[in-house]
């Protein structure tokens, strides 16, 4: 048996190792991690219009949805005044009226944010694909 072992000893390995690779793959796998959240901006920087401006708006089109938001975060849908809860059955009620037509976010730089998801939320249940931010 000795002889047949030692025999085995000098015979050349012909499988390839591969934990050294994996090692190596693992690291480079973390220094690219690291890089990325180095690299990216931290969150959403979220910049609004002013709304202070009193220039008359020219592109409106009567029947598009038109939602105001002040910087105390009140909600005006064509000119009536809802908060945030009634604001997704106002957005029903207005695709009924006026079918799927165009809705315009002018909103006060100061505006609370979460009072802008829930716009898009309610205006995203309601159907109404085609929303946009007016700046001015």
């Amino acid at each position: 048996m000795s002889l047949l072992s030692a025999k085995q000893d000098e015979e050349v390995m012909a499988e390839i190792n591969i934990t050294p690779f994996t090692d190596v793959l693992l690291v480079l796998l973390i220094i690219f991690m690291i890089l990325a959240a180095l690299v990216t901006p931290p969150g959403f920087e979220k910049e609004l219009p002013n709304n202070n401006n009193s220039q008359p708006q020219t592109q409106k089109q009567h029947n598009d949805i038109e939602i105001d938001v002040n910087n105390k975060g009140v909600i005006f849908v064509d000119g009536t005044k809802t908060d945030q809860t009634g604001i997704y059955n106002v957005m029903l009620t207005e695709r009924a009226k006026k079918g799927n037509r165009h809705v315009s976010i002018i909103a006060d730089a100061k505006a609370p944010y979460g009072v802008i998801i829930r716009i898009l939320d309610a205006a995203k249940i309601a159907g109404l694909e085609d929303v946009g931010f007016v700046t001015s």
